[in-house]
């Protein structure tokens, strides 16, 4: 049942903004006000957010925001048994996603959108070229059967990639995708503008494609790393099986929740031995703190909560 679950939903657009503070202040209070918990990015060129909450209260934020001129604003929706995220936080940013380059236009210019339906049989050409948008980490978590991996730390990398891998095929067929579809839209934008000819992207992203396409029909390998306290969702958006490491936010497999390294809430693999003594003594602290509430029953942002809860 729906209504017993939290109601996620992504969103961006690309959409030239001017009173944005009068805007951050009638989205914080209205998400403030009816416990919609997430983030929310606003900067000149537009909105970018994923948030949750009760079904009623997120389908009356997407009138508001509908109001405030975002007609097109993307939504991909899923649903959770727990609140996914500890807080809200509505900022200011100058980019709603991360490229640092003014070569670009994606409010009138992006890739043509090939719809998830379609994917399959587009991506099955062998002289279409798919690239994988996101950071190396998500790559690692799952990604799409003979796509190429950019090797990213962060997405304003890709511009690097692009100049050092694909400069010479700017008249064959690209085919991109990412998470939700928003950096697609910016660096195919970019794409165009440098000279390639046909670039394509996933409409919807990832998300849309597990959603729509049955497991059987499936071009996904793996998990897809979603921002949020699921971490990462599954075919059908149906939760993964990774876990996040608090102390340094990487996405942890069942094999290295395994790992002796790994310690609740304090350190992995990929952070042992890193840490500072300061750190790691308040990362033990808080995890005394939140298991001291879980015996009281006391509220606790770190506790999971249902939509009971709330």
């Amino acid at each position: 049942m729906i209504n017993s679950k939290f109601t996620i939903v992504t969103f961006y657009q690309f959409k030239k903004i001017e009173d944005i503070l009068k805007i951050k202040n009638e989205l914080y209070d209205y998400c403030k006000f009816n416990k919609i918990k997430g983030t929310i990015i606003l900067a000149e060129e537009g909105i970018n957010g994923t948030i949750a909450g009760m079904l009623s209260d997120i389908n009356i934020f997407e009138l508001h925001i509908s109001k405030l001129g975002f007609n097109d604003y993307k939504p991909k929706y899923s649903y959770s048994k727990f609140m996914p995220f500890f807080r809200l936080k509505v900022r200011f940013k100058k980019e709603i996603v991360t490229l640092r380059t003014k070569i670009t236009d994606p409010e009138n210019i992006t890739g043509k959108k090939i719809k998830p339906e379609e994917w399959n049989n587009f991506v099955s050409d062998n002289k279409t070229i798919l690239i994988d948008v996101r950071n190396d980490f998500e790559v690692e978590m799952g990604t799409f059967k003979g796509s190429l991996n950019p090797n990213t730390k962060n997405f304003t990398e890709f511009k690097t990639y692009l100049k050092n891998n694909l400069k010479e095929v700017k008249n064959k067929k690209i085919a991109m995708f990412c998470t939700g579809g928003i950096r697609c839209e910016k660096v195919s934008s970019y794409m165009i503008k440098k000279g390639f000819k046909d670039v394509n992207q996933l409409d919807g992203g990832i998300l849309s494609y597990l959603k729509k396409i049955p497991k059987k029909y499936s071009l996904w390998n793996g998990e897809c790393f979603v921002f949020d306290n699921r971490v990462s969702v599954k075919n059908e958006l149906k939760v993964g099986t990774y876990e996040l490491c608090h102390a340094c936010r990487h996405p942890l497999s069942k094999k290295q929740l395994k790992s002796k390294k790994y310690s609740k809430g304090i350190s992995c693999s990929n952070c042992y031995g890193k840490i500072s003594d300061s750190k790691k003594k308040s990362l033990i602290d808080r995890n005394k703190q939140i298991s001291i509430a879980k015996r009281k029953g006391l509220y606790s942002p770190y506790i999971k909560q249902t939509v009971n809860d709330v």
